[in-house]
């Protein structure tokens, strides 16, 4: 995604965090610490830049991040099954001691999958990993009837925000973008 703002990363480092969250904490919140942990975590220089994100699934003020096994994508599947819920990414640009950061909230609303459709994308593998459960760039595709707000933010790296945040750190954009 971020070569679509001309900018290719000198190196991919993932913060080791616990991304458990606290007692009482909401979604918007923890996503927020989620990714400004992550953006602290990563060993940098001075002049270093440093992107990360978080994404998680929010129904109401249930966190659903990403599942533990497949029973777990299956309940959270069902639960978001003919319900609109949000889809929070958080991004954090760390450059030495500066740290910019912003929150894009998109609301999805999924279908109610049959038993068929259920038993085939938990067996294709694809929610592992993921918030939610589910993958919108991939089949889930098919799942989701209606959005609002950045399909890029629900993918998880919301591009125009996150171009505005590289260049207030001084990333030059759109060098090599075709």
């Amino acid at each position: 995604m971020l070569a679509q703002l001309g900018v290719v990363p000198d190196a991919i480092l993932p913060p080791d965090i616990d991304e458990e969250p606290r007692r009482g904490e909401l979604p918007r919140p923890y996503c927020a610490r989620l990714a400004a942990e992550k953006a602290e975590a990563v060993a940098a220089g001075p002049e270093d830049v440093v992107l990360c994100a978080d994404t998680t699934v929010a129904l109401g003020r249930r966190i659903l991040g990403k599942p533990a096994d497949a029973g777990e994508a299956a309940r959270f599947l069902v639960a978001l099954g003919g319900r609109r819920h949000d889809v929070i990414t958080a991004i954090a640009v760390r450059r030495g001691d500066r740290l910019w950061q912003r929150e894009v909230v998109s609301q999805v609303k999924m279908k109610r999958l049959s038993d068929v459709e259920l038993n085939a994308y938990l067996a294709s593998g694809e929610w592992e990993g993921k918030a939610g459960g589910y993958a919108i760039q991939g089949l889930a595709s098919a799942f989701i009837p209606w959005i609002s707000g950045s399909f890029t933010g629900i993918v998880g790296l919301p591009l125009a925000e996150t171009a505005a945040l590289l260049a207030t750190a001084g990333v030059p954009l759109y060098r090599s973008a075709a």
